[in-house]
C-alpha cells in the first residue's frame, strides 16, 4: 500500500469511528444507559478470569475525542512526513498508539487497564526516539523509565485489589480499607500526567515529531492519568492525604507555568501549557469535581492538537527551527497559520464564547463558591493567570516581532492538507464549549456570586494578556539563577536525573577501583598468574638441578603418600 493511500485510509477510518463513538455517546446522554460486555476468558479452579468491556457516555465521548484527533493527526502526517523514508512505519506505531489508548478507556479491568497503560509506555518510547539520535534516546529513556513507576503502582494495585475478590473497579463502593488502593491510584495517575514529582519527562518527549506530539501530549498519554482517577472518583474524596495531592497539583500548574515564561523553545513552552492545563484538571477532581475535569479534558485536548500543529507548520516553514526568537511578522507571512494559532491560544486563555472559557470559567466560579482556603484560592487564580502570560509572549514572539531568520527561512502557505486539518481543529477550538456543555450539562446548576466574581475569570484573561506582552519586551533575563531555576523546572530535571544518579555512580567508581581494580584483581586473575610464574619458576630451578635433588624431592614425595 503506497504512503498517501495508507494515510487517508487511515483518517476516514478514525473519523467514521469518532462520529460513531459520538452519536452513540448522545444516546447514552439522552436515554440515560451504559453498555457493559463480559466474556469469560479461562477459569482456575474458583477463580474466573473475565474480559470486561464498558460502554457510557464518558468513554465514548472520550473515544470520540481521541479518534477524532488521531484522524486529523493521520491527515496532517500525510503532508509534514512526506520525505520520510520510513512514513507507514510511523504510521502503524500512531495506530498501536491509539489502540493502546482505546484498551486503556473502554476496561474497568484493571488487568486489561494495565495492557493499555502499559503499550502506551513502550509505544511512546518508540515515538520518542524515533529521529534516533542523542537527544531523542535521551527523552525517550526518561520518559520510559518516569513512567515504569506509574506501571508499578498500576501492579501493586491489581495485588491489592485481589483481596476483595475483584479487579473490577466499578464493583468498590465500600470505602473502608480502601487508602492504600486510593494511594496507588493517585501515584499511578500523577506519573502519567507529569505531576510534581514526576514533571521532567513531558518537556523532554518532545524531542518526537510534531504530529506525534499533537496526540500524545493532548488527548492521550497525558491524559490517560487524569482520566484513571476520574474513574475511581467516587473513592478518591474519603482519602485523608487529599489536601497533599492538591498542593502538588497547584504547585505543578504554577511551576508550568513560570517555566513557560522563561522557555525560548516553541514546542516545550506549548508542552509546558500541557503540563499547567494538566494541573487545572487535577486541581479540580482534588476539589471533588470529576465531570468538571472531564469537561475541561475533552475542551482542552482539541484546542491543544490545533496549537501543536500549527506548531509544526511553524517549524516546518523555518527549517526546523525551534526558537521563536527566530520568528517574527507571521502574520504577514503566513495568515492563516497565524489566524488558527491566535485562535487556540486566546481559547487557552479563556476569552469569552471560546470553547476554553466555558470550562476555565466554570471552573473559577465552583472555586469561589466552595467552601475553600483562601490560600489555594490565591493559588489557583495566580496559576490560570500564568496560561495568558505565556500565551502573549508566544503571540508577541512570533507575530508581532520583526523577522530575524530571513536568510534560512522558505516560508509559503498553501492550502494543504495540513492546513485543512488545523482549520477543522480550529472550528472545534470555537465550538466545543458551548457544544459539550450543552451535551454533558443539561441540567446547569446556577451559580450565584457577586459582579466581582462573576467578571474575575474574564479580568484576569485581561490582564494576564496584558502582563505577558510587558514581559515579552524585556531585553533580557533578571538574573542567570534565577533564568536557570525557572528553566530546569525548579531543578526537577536534575533531581529526577544526575542529581539521584550521582550518589550511585561515585559508589560504583568507587568499589570498582578498590574492589574490581584492586583486591578483587589481586586476589583473583593477578594473583592465580603470580602463583603460576613460581610454580613454573620451581619447576624450571629443579629440572636445571643435579640427579641428587631431584631423588631427595621423590623420597619427601614418597614419604607424604605414605
Amino acid at each position: 500500500m503506497t504512503k498517501n493511500k495508507l494515510n487517508m485510509y487511515m483518517f476516514l477510518t478514525l473519523l467514521i469511528l469518532s462520529l460513531m463513538m459520538l452519536i452513540l455517546s448522545m444516546n447514552m446522554i439522552i436515554f440515560d444507559y451504559a453498555i457493559m460486555m463480559e466474556w469469560l476468558i479461562v477459569t482456575i479452579n474458583s477463580c474466573n478470569i473475565y474480559m470486561t468491556l464498558i460502554f457510557d457516555f464518558m468513554s465514548t465521548l472520550f473515544l470520540s475525542t481521541v479518534m477524532f484527533i488521531s484522524s486529523m493527526v493521520m491527515l496532517y502526517s500525510g503532508m509534514y512526513m512526506m520525505n520520510d523514508k520510513y512514513i507507514n512505519r510511523f504510521i502503524y506505531i500512531i495506530m498501536m498508539f491509539v489502540m493502546s489508548m482505546v484498551l486503556l478507556i473502554i476496561s474497568p479491568n484493571m488487568v486489561s487497564i494495565l495492557i493499555g497503560w502499559d503499550g502506551l509506555g513502550l509505544v511512546s518510547y518508540c515515538l520518542v526516539v524515533y529521529y534516533q539520535n542523542l537527544n531523542s534516546s535521551n527523552a525517550g529513556m526518561l520518559t520510559a523509565l518516569m513512567n515504569r513507576i506509574g506501571d508499578v503502582m498500576i501492579l501493586l494495585l491489581i495485588a491489592w485489589m485481589m483481596n476483595f475478590g475483584s479487579w473490577n473497579f466499578m464493583s468498590f463502593i465500600n470505602k473502608m480499607m480502601m487508602s492504600p488502593m486510593i494511594m496507588l491510584i493517585i501515584i499511578a495517575g500523577f506519573t502519567k500526567s507529569a505531576q510534581i514529582p514526576f514533571s521532567s519527562w513531558l518537556p523532554a518527549a518532545m524531542a518526537a515529531p510534531t504530529p506525534v506530539s499533537a496526540l500524545v501530549h493532548s488527548s492521550t498519554l497525558v491524559t490517560a492519568g487524569v482520566y484513571l482517577i476520574i474513574r475511581f472518583s467516587n473513592l478518591i474524596m474519603s482519602f485523608n492525604l487529599i489536601q497533599v495531592f492538591l498542593m502538588l497539583s497547584l504547585l505543578t500548574m504554577i511551576m508550568s507555568g513560570l517555566a513557560a515564561n522563561f522557555e525560548f523553545d516553541l514546542k516545550k513552552i506549548i508542552a509546558l501549557s500541557t503540563l499547567s492545563q494538566l494541573g487545572i484538571m487535577m486541581s479540580i477532581l482534588m476539589f471533588g469535581y470529576p465531570m468538571l475535569s472531564f469537561f475541561h479534558l475533552i475542551i482542552h485536548a482539541l484546542f491543544k492538537a490545533s496549537l501543536f500543529l500549527c506548531a509544526g507548520v511553524l517549524i516546518h516553514s523555518l527549517m526546523n527551527n525551534q526558537d521563536i526568537r527566530m520568528m517574527g511578522c507571521m502574520s504577514y507571512n503566513m495568515p492563516m497559520t497565524s489566524t488558527f494559532m491566535n485562535i487556540a491560544n486566546l481559547s487557552l486563555c479563556g476569552m469569552p464564547f471560546m470553547s476554553g472559557f466555558y470550562s476555565k470559567d466554570l471552573i473559577m466560579e465552583m472555586m469561589c463558591s466552595s467552601n475553600i482556603n483562601f490560600l489555594i484560592l490565591l493559588l489557583m487564580y495566580i496559576g490560570i493567570g500564568m496560561t495568558s502570560f505565556y500565551s502573549a509572549r508566544l503571540t508577541y514572539f512570533s507575530m508581532n516581532m520583526n523577522f530575524n531568520y530571513y536568510n534560512f527561512s522558505s516560508q509559503n502557505e498553501s492550502f494543504n492538507s495540513m492546513l485543512k486539518s488545523i482549520m477543522i481543529l480550529s472550528i472545534y477550538s470555537i465550538l466545543s464549549g458551548s457544544m459539550f456543555s450543552w451535551i454533558m450539562f443539561n441540567n446547569p446548576v446556577s451559580i450565584i456570586l457577586p459582579m466581582e466574581g462573576k467578571l474575575m475569570a474574564m479580568a484576569l484573561s485581561f490582564l494576564g494578556l496584558l502582563i505577558g506582552y510587558e514581559m515579552s519586551m524585556f531585553s533580557s533575563m533578571v538574573k542567570k539563577f534565577t533564568s536557570e531555576f525557572m528553566n530546569s523546572m525548579w531543578f526537577l530535571k536534575q533531581l529526577s536525573t544526575f542529581h539521584t544518579q550521582f550518589l550511585f555512580l561515585k559508589n560504583s567508581l568507587m568499589f570498582q577501583k578498590s574492589i574490581d581494580l584492586g583486591w578483587g584483581e589481586k586476589i583473583g586473575p593477578q594473583g592465580m598468574i603470580e602463583l603460576m610464574k613460581l610454580i613454573m619458576m620451581f619447576n624450571i630451578n629443579m629440572s636445571k638441578n643435579n640427579f641428587k635433588i631431584q631423588m631427595m624431592t621423590f623420597i619427601a614425595w614418597f614419604l607424604i603418600m605414605m
